[in-house]
């Protein structure tokens, strides 16, 4: 039997981009009979280009495909400088800090700033095409004119989440090769301070790193150790700044940056976006699938250190020429009405966020929405995790007041931009669902054993079977890396097809419903976390002999973290609640509050095959409390999985 469908709003629908399902499946059609005329009418249509591409697409040497080759252009033109004209007046960027100090940047004023950026990184850095600078921010506009600033000197950013340690922060720029770290002294978190340029002293501290200059911007004002010749401010270097600077021109398949994301190999990845077909896919999927209008106020509550921040933040609504909302705060503080607080305020149009923000303003603040006038919404977004019916059905009546369409987008770092998500005007919803592929993306759900699409009720691996334009160019430095992560385990028609690494299932009427992650991959509050990578820092307990790691359902973050742990002794280990804490100060050290985890047992062993693998299997099923229903018979210890399952029941 078919789930209820929520029809679009036939008052919404006679204005929006895409009015019904007909011209939905006009635009699919057109992408499967002419693939490249599809992009290139697109590409044509949506960029400002400073020569002409003569090639839409060369998958000569997939899966390294090129898009619109021969094509330059510079991003940062595609988001300011085009809309100077026609725009300069206009709202571009919405500031709010976490104390309600409140900031409008106009285009205008954003073309001012975003120069003399550059200007600052070229005189005074002496950073150049192809340099990397590392972004290390609080949700500040500086934030957004570092990006931009490194755009348009043809830099390539790497932005890491100001919530991450040094430890990571190192990492990360070591990986890259980084010239100069862009930062700030701290922010505002709930009113209270935190810095944040003691973590990069730190991540520098131990020596040999690429960094040669450290910027920063003096938000609060505090009183730091200032490193001579290395440590400048940027509140003193930009006052005397031309606002004029010259937009590098780029080709098309120039790096644009690089977004470091958790693996199952314990290092991060380097994910590389490029230049064209990146913009050109953030550009179009605001336009579709938030249906963005030139009066609107569009509001995304992710954070700049995710992919979500650089596309539905900066990117995709500036390309566009929208006004965009840049929130520093908690969006449940001082009060679960905070956001809606802002909407009222702001008349904001669109609002984007992830399942456990909403699941969160559910709980805290159930009837919040009724105190504001919110009227002025017309589309809400969910991203990062599937979201759960009941918080679906809240959002959808107590926010959207039952006339807002809800579009459950999916997509990934690695894709750059939404691949399946509804149409607000056009799509019938089934919530929590994230029903159909956009027009463009050949995204089908294949069995991983022969290839074939399944059918209706079956599930099987989420892959998209064509190149797009704003996929994943490569792993920074390590081309095996993106082969292996991303096109070795599929294959259709004997050709390796790009695998999102989630699971999926189709309903009956070809609606796409994500099921999950398939590999070693923990979705923490819509942010992956890589089982190795926290495995690594848990191992740097000196007493930790082993470890695995897996997800757990979380009402709040979707899926929290449950190690394993086996001790090498239980001497010394008086306080099992002191070696929790003491475990997961070292993940804070190492990662960051994200990764801490949420349930820990110390077990007298881990289920191994006779081979050594881990039997992660069996430890989420004993995590979520289901029966194990596989043959254990096999394992080197079976005695070891009734064991732990008694010590979990104790949890």
């Amino acid at each position: 039997m078919l789930q209820e469908l929520y029809q679009p709003n036939k008052e919404f629908a006679k204005n929006a981009r895409i009015k019904n399902m007909c011209e939905y499946n006009e635009l699919v059609d057109a992408a499967n009979e002419d693939y490249e005329g599809f992009w290139g009418a697109f590409a044509n249509e949506k960029i400002d280009w400073f020569e002409p591409f003569t090639n839409v697409l060369n998958e000569t040497n997939a899966p390294f495909v090129k898009w619109f080759e021969g094509g330059k252009l510079n991003v940062a033109h595609q988001c300011i400088d085009r809309h100077i004209e026609s725009r300069k007046n206009k709202a571009a960027i919405i500031f709010e800090g976490d104390r309600g100090d409140k900031q409008i940047i106009t285009y205008l004023e954003l073309y001012y700033q975003v120069n003399k950026f550059a200007n600052l990184l070229k005189e005074d850095f002496g950073v150049k095409k192809g340099d990397r600078v590392v972004i290390y921010m609080p949700m500040i506009p500086e934030a957004a004119y570092a990006m931009l600033a490194c755009a348009r000197i043809g830099a390539i950013h790497s932005i890491v989440f100001g919530g991450f340690s040094a430890e990571a922060l190192r990492d990360r720029i070591n990986d890259a090769e980084a010239k100069v770290v862009i930062t700030a002294d701290g922010a505002y978190r709930k009113t209270k301070p935190y810095m944040l340029k003691p973590v990069v002293d730190e991540a520098l501290a131990e020596g040999n790193s690429p960094v040669e200059k450290v910027l920063v911007v003096e938000r609060n004002n505090e009183d730091l150790e200032w490193v001579a010749g290395r440590d400048y401010s940027y509140n003193e270097l930009i006052k005397d700044k031309s606002p004029e600077c010259p937009a590098e021109p780029m080709d098309s398949e120039d790096p644009l940056f690089l977004l470091y994301t958790s693996g199952s190999t314990g290092k991060p990845k380097g994910v590389q976006h490029n230049q064209a077909g990146y913009i050109l896919w953030a550009q179009m999927t605001m336009e579709w699938v938030f249906d963005v209008k030139e009066n609107d106020t569009y509001w995304c509550t992710a954070d700049i250190g995710w992919i979500t921040g650089h596309t539905y933040i900066v990117y995709g609504p500036l390309a566009m020429g929208a006004t965009t909302v840049m929130f520093e705060g908690v969006i449940t503080y001082p009060d679960a009405g905070r956001p809606w607080k802002m909407v009222e305020e702001y008349k904001i149009n669109q609002f984007y966020t992830a399942p456990t923000a909403i699941r969160v303003l559910h709980k805290t603040g159930e009837n919040e929405p009724a105190k504001y006038d919110i009227s002025s919404l017309k589309v809400l977004g969910t991203v990062g995790e599937p979201i759960d019916p009941p918080a679906w059905k809240w959002y959808y009546e107590e926010v959207g007041q039952s006339k807002c369409a809800i579009v459950d987008t999916y997509w990934q770092t690695e894709t750059g931009g939404h691949i399946v998500s509804p149409l607000p005007g056009a799509t019938p919803i089934k919530p929590a669902c994230a029903t159909l592929p956009l027009p463009g993306i050949i995204g089908e759900i294949l069995d991983p054993e022969t290839g074939r699409k399944v059918g209706a009720g079956e599930s099987g691996y989420m892959c998209v079977t064509r190149p797009w334009p704003s996929m994943i160019r490569g792993v920074w430095g390590d081309p095996e890396r993106f082969i292996k992560s991303y096109f070795g385990d599929v294959k259709k028609d004997g050709k390796a097809v790009y695998f999102t690494g989630d699971g999926a299932v189709y309903g009956e009427n070809g609606y796409i419903t994500i099921t999950g992650r398939t590999d070693d991959v923990i979705n923490v509050s819509g942010h992956r976390m890589g089982t190795a990578e926290v495995e690594a820092a848990i191992k740097k307990h000196w007493n930790v002999a082993e470890v695995a790691v897996v997800g757990k359902p979380h009402e709040i973050k979707g899926e929290g973290i449950f190690a394993y742990i086996v001790l090498k002794s239980d001497e010394g280990v008086a306080d099992e609640v002191e070696e929790v804490k003491a475990i997961n100060n070292i993940i804070k050290k190492e990662i960051g509050n994200i990764a801490v985890c949420d349930d820990m047992v110390f077990a007298p062993g881990l289920p191994k095959t006779r081979s050594g693998k881990i039997m992660r299997r069996i430890l989420r099923s004993i995590a979520k409390g289901e029966p194990i229903t596989q043959d254990i018979s096999t394992l080197e210890d079976p005695s070891v999985v009734e064991k732990i399952e008694n010590m979990v029941k104790g949890v």
